[in-house]
């Protein structure tokens, strides 16, 4: 069944323009607006049912009503109405003068007003009120960039199971740029985001310092790239906008393209021709560009006269004070080059401020011999993938600063440092006397990427990876035994004769402690331990990550079988100790303990917890700051020192184990199950280590599976506390055969 899919940016794609006495539209033009006409006029087309477009209008209510057939072929409009002063603070304001800033790593530009704020989450908030007007759960919503971080989650909370996509078009910062935002301000940020089922951004460093940021200001651990929030998992990933490749590709040799390309081949004569179009924009390496190619003119005077830069800045938020500055600051230094190397005949820079129509974009693609793309900090830029596209004849020579998202796709660019203008200087010199066939070989490996991951390749991935996310949430999540669901399980038990109880210890049976050593059992729970195991019917096991040792010395005067190390000892009832791991597999643990001495020395109220077959370092009293950051470092050595080891690395509650490959409580278990035809299965635990149980017993009808705690499980129930898995114990153990309650 097809759904209704809803498109949510700060403005809608369409400008509202008087003619006369009368309002008149046009489409807009823009990255965005490209990219998703792009996919939903080819491989989305058929996907949904309905299509809309949300965003700010730019005109008051009364204007926008008096607009005849608003709706084009692609999607219908939904306006969002803002009065101007709410606006110019939310826009100007805080997305343009503090995230625009401090997310491209321009700190000192960063103005923190918390009238900006305010402003910033009315106008969330509005969004959020519109679309509660017109939503159903079963709607899709894809939300896109830094104006609308909070609306997310401003969603989620109105519509619980509602899919929900976001995606970032700039970059991500670091944490310490990030924790630079007030505490409040940071949370809301963050907050609002995790309210989406997928946070897409353009590359995995993007991902990575996001991650990095909930984790420090939540407490909230990553699983690779997912997170766990309000029992609810979120997606983050990696996925590199693209363009319409075909179009800019195609548009070589369409007629209009053809007439700018000889005007301006024309206009070149016999000079070498270099190019470049941005917005104006302090991150866009303008003025560094400039020095660049000056330092280029200093180092190569043979190329004076010989060489023009065709220099295209588009108007940008001019009325930002930093946005004036800069388009002053560019217009001397052009003003003052031209008069150091031009003459009345000749001009070294030929410099437009204003638009380009697409036709004479492309023209001077291909007819330009060097793109010089020069950002100070960029989430893609796909001007660079533009040009790459268009170069159907194979020439041309693209140098890309590697602070651009892009640089990641397109190495076989001359990538720079746009900050060292001799190296800019270096790359245009090496650029324009570049052999025919080293641009061609080049120019085809980045053509083969830019035209396998297109834009319709992007939006597609990232509908497949929410429709993914969603999935698994579906399957996982976490169902609270209620009375019904407990009275259910007590008539199974009543009436099976072959019982297995399979069950944790730590975080289970007791409560976590600081020191291994405080967990020991009390009486009331080894009492009912003891009625459980008594009973002819039954066969109890504890399925436990700890050594033998202590199991033995706590449990070992009980009538129950054990399973120690997550399997690698276990004994049966009565029965000896069997050893399940190879003895010589002690030996490979050395050097897992050499790496966890030296974090306990680097993490103040850490400690390894030494066992026959593994080793644990526990965190659990340490520096919950210091702890985090500690674990993430030492679980990456393990894995780089352990790398063709037969060692699995767990990430555990407080903990960081190694154990043996070849044993999990799985595994440990699958013998037990297969030694008897049991009718009734019971298995409790808290930790990731006890899905490997939950995942065997899946598919059995006779199995109740109960993961203590509020995380979404392979389990089919949930309980809140080791408390309530007692209190659950003593019922079974006091429940006569013959009741049978009704359910």
């Amino acid at each position: 069944m097809q759904k209704r899919l809803y498109i949510l940016s700060n403005r809608l794609p369409l400008t509202i323009e008087k003619e006369g006495a009368a309002y008149t539209y046009r489409q807009s033009s823009g990255g965005l607006i490209s990219a998703v006409g792009a996919y939903l006029n080819k491989e989305g087309k058929e996907d949904f049912a309905e299509k809309y477009w949300v965003g700010v209008p730019g005109c008051t209510e009364k204007v926008w009503n008096s607009v005849p057939d608003k709706e084009n072929g692609d999607y219908k409009y939904v306006p969002v109405f803002v009065n101007n002063k709410t606006y110019d603070y939310y826009y100007n304001g805080f997305s343009n003068s503090l995230i625009w800033p401090l997310f491209h790593y321009f700190p000192s530009y960063a103005d923190y007003r918390q009238s900006y704020f305010d402003a910033y989450l009315e106008v969330n908030r509005t969004f959020a009120e519109q679309m509660a007007s017109v939503l159903k759960e079963d709607d899709i919503v894809w939300i896109h960039d830094y104006h609308l971080l909070p609306l997310a989650g401003l969603l989620r909370n109105k519509f619980p199971n509602l899919t929900i996509g976001f995606f970032l078009h700039i970059p991500f910062p670091s944490f310490e740029l990030f924790r630079v935002i007030p505490k409040r301000w940071q949370r809301e940020i963050l907050s609002g985001m995790l309210g989406a089922d997928l946070i897409g951004f353009h590359t995995a460093d993007y991902s990575r310092h996001f991650l990095n940021c909930v984790e420090k200001i939540f407490d909230i651990q990553h699983d690779g790239d997912f997170i766990l929030r309000d029992n609810r998992k979120i997606k983050v990933s990696a996925l590199p906008i693209g363009i319409d490749y075909e179009m800019f590709n195609n548009a070589y040799n369409d007629i209009e393209v053809i007439k700018k390309r000889a005007e301006y081949l024309r206009l070149k004569q016999d000079k070498k021709l270099i190019f470049s179009v941005d917005r104006l924009d302090y991150t866009k390496g303008i003025y560094n560009r400039l020095k660049g190619y000056d330092q280029f003119l200093k180092q190569n005077p043979e190329y004076v006269g010989k060489v023009v830069f065709a220099l295209v800045v588009v108007p940008s938020r001019d009325t930002i004070g930093k946005y004036a500055e800069k388009k002053k600051d560019i217009d001397e230094y052009i003003g003052d080059l031209n008069s150091r190397y031009g003459d009345i005949g000749s001009q070294p820079i030929l410099y437009q401020y204003g638009h380009l129509s697409f036709d004479e974009l492309v023209g001077l693609y291909t007819a330009c011999d060097l793109a010089l793309i020069t950002p100070l900090r960029d989430g893609m830029n796909l001007v660079s993938k533009e040009f790459i596209a268009t170069r159907k004849d194979k020439h041309g020579v693209l140098v890309l600063s590697e602070m651009a998202g892009a640089a990641h796709e397109l190495n076989n660019a001359l990538l720079i440092n746009p900050n060292d203008y001799y190296e800019i200087a270096d790359k245009i010199k090496y650029g324009l006397e570049m052999k025919p066939e080293e641009q061609e070989r080049r120019i085809m490996a980045m053509q083969k990427q830019v035209e396998e991951n297109d834009v319709n390749s992007w939006a597609k991935q990232f509908f497949y990876q929410m429709k993914e996310v969603k999935d698994i949430q579906g399957r996982l999540h976490p169902k609270m035994m209620d009375n019904f669901s407990r009275v259910h399980m007590l008539n199974k038990y009543a009436a099976a004769k072959n019982r297995l109880l399979l069950l944790d210890y730590d975080g289970t049976l007791v409560p976590f402690k600081k020191e291994p050593g405080m967990a020991k059992p009390g009486d009331e729970l080894l009492e009912t331990l003891a009625q459980l195991a008594s009973h002819p019917y039954n066969t109890v096991y504890i399925v436990s990550g700890r050594d033998n040792y202590t199991l033995e010395e706590w449990l070992g005067k009980l009538a129950i079988g054990i399973i120690a190390e997550h399997g690698a000892k276990q004994r049966n009832k009565g029965e000896s100790w069997v050893e399940m791991v190879d003895s010589e597999f002690k030996g490979q643990l050395k050097s897992v303990e050499e790496v966890m001495e030296k974090y306990v020395e680097s993490c103040p109220g850490s400690f390894i917890e030494k066992k026959d077959f593994s080793l644990a370092w526990h965190y659990r009293k340490a520096d919950p700051f210091t702890g985090i950051n500690k674990s993430k470092e030492l679980y990456k050595e393990l894995l780089e020192r352990t790398t063709g080891l037969p060692l699995n690395i767990l990430n555990g509650h407080k903990v960081i184990e190694v154990k043996s490959l070849a044993t999990d409580k799985g595994k440990a278990i699958e013998k037990i199950l297969n030694s008897r035809n049991y009718d009734f299965i019971l298995s409790i635990g808290d930790d990731q280590t006890d899905e490997d149980m939950f995942r065997k017993l899946a598919n059995r009808p006779e199995a109740f599976t109960i993961k203590v705690g509020e995380q979404i499980s392979h389990a089919k129930y949930n309980v809140l506390t080791p408390y309530l898995v007692q209190s659950l114990l003593q019922t079974i153990a006091n429940y006569p055969e013959q009741t049978v309650l009704n359910e």
